[in-house]
């Protein structure tokens, strides 16, 4: 038997040479019997493996039982309608749900699992409901853990503290002397004037915020008239300097204020100021002043423009 045929069909698996005329001549016809051929090994496309790259983002992972369990409780305030509940990690749209054939749709930060009884009662209230009051519980809950939103890209922020009738940081620092021997080092600004829409008078208006991350001060635009007297700003700056000096319940959350002037004339206090921050809160000079002057002028902050 001759070599060749000990090895059937192996011709099909030589590498081809090329005439100048361009047709293909199998090598082994040129080649003299005994010297090496190149060969081709297949490609065996089965026997492949599928190779799994994680994603570039890192994923949420979701507590299935905690979702669950909110989930139940929206189920059983929205009684014979199905539910669907999707946990998120979005950084602005924290809370929301649309009705889609009948089926209600919700989309809710991770933040929620684990939040406190008080803020999941309100929270489902919001959401099987809409309730009014409901929405500021939950929106200071938003508020207390803004570090556990997703982060974003540093930016600059420009700081106006010089308004037309009150001088933010002539106020911080004498408070500051005054009441933290001028150790809080915050930042302190305006905020951002806004153009209303629609003409209807507001139903709340945060007066101030302040944001551990930024490590800054906010107060609402709305304050700077001159029929707004001194010692009030001077009451909401400093509020909001406690902040910063006194960490919140929830420890490394970031705060923001409180001080909600609702069209009901009340003050909403929140629930996660700890008891030294409401005990340090009344140190301030004209602390039963500045209360009474926001009852009585609730109404004429929530028509002001700004």
């Amino acid at each position: 038997m001759s070599a060749r045929s000990s090895v059937p069909e192996l011709d099909r698996w030589l590498a081809p040479r090329w005439s100048r005329s361009g047709a293909a001549v199998a090598r082994a016809a040129t080649l003299p019997r005994g010297i090496a051929a190149a060969i081709r090994v297949p490609e065996r496309l089965s026997a492949q493996l599928a190779l799994v790259f994680p994603s570039a983002a890192p994923q949420l992972f979701v507590h299935e039982g905690a979702r669950q369990a909110l989930e139940r409780r929206l189920k059983a305030a929205c009684p014979g309608r199905p539910v669907v509940l999707s946990i998120t990690d979005n950084r602005h749209s924290i809370i929301s749900h649309a009705l889609k054939s009948g089926v209600l749709h919700a989309r809710i930060h991770h933040m929620f699992l684990d939040a406190p009884p008080q803020v999941i009662d309100a929270l489902v209230r919001y959401v099987a409901r809409d309730d009014r009051a409901a929405s500021q519980i939950v929106g200071h809950y938003i508020e207390a853990n803004g570090a556990r939103l997703a982060r974003r890209r540093p930016r600059a922020i420009p700081l106006q503290a010089k308004g037309d009738h009150h001088d933010l940081l002539s106020l911080f620092n004498e408070l500051n002397q005054r009441y933290f021997d001028g150790g809080c080092h915050a930042l302190i600004t305006w905020g951002r004037r806004t153009t209303r829409r629609d003409r209807k008078p507001r139903q709340a208006i945060k007066l101030g915020s302040y944001s551990s991350l930024e490590r800054l001060i906010r107060i609402h635009p709305v304050l700077d008239r001159p029929w707004v007297p001194r010692y009030f700003v001077a009451y909401v700056v400093y509020h909001e300097m406690l902040h910063h000096m006194i960490p919140s319940a929830r420890g490394n959350a970031r705060q923001a204020s409180s001080n909600i002037a609702s069209a009901k004339g009340q003050i909403a206090r929140r629930v996660l100021h700890p008891p030294e921050f409401l005990e340090r809160e009344r140190h301030f000079r004209n602390f039963e002043r500045a209360l009474e002057w926001e009852r009585r002028h609730i109404a004429r902050l929530l028509r002001s423009p700004g």
